[in-house]
């Protein structure tokens, strides 16, 4: 064999081998990133749930029924009597 074919043959069996392992390591990283992604996908799925279970929460807690259950137990409010309502009219003109 004349030593340019060897040569050649050495150049194209680095090319190869070197192609191999770039595919072996493409698949590989493929793998990896396809897990990260069904991990990402499933903590999606974890978070669309806990912002349904929130805007069923901020529901509940907005209604006029809760806010006065709050008012009156934590801030210890309450109606006023008639007698403790003052109406104050506002004067118009000058």
């Amino acid at each position: 064999m004349k030593r340019s074919r060897k040569v050649m043959l050495v150049l194209l069996t680095l090319a190869v081998l070197v192609s191999a392992i770039a595919v072996v390591h493409s698949k590989y990283r493929s793998r990896v990133l396809f897990r990260e992604l069904k991990k990402l996908d499933a903590r999606i799925d974890e978070v669309d749930i806990e912002w349904e279970q929130l805007l069923l929460e901020h529901g509940a807690w907005g209604t006029p029924a809760h806010i006065e259950a709050s008012a009156r137990k934590q801030l210890k409010m309450r109606m006023p009597r008639a007698d403790e309502i003052v109406i104050i009219k506002e004067q118009h003109g000058g």
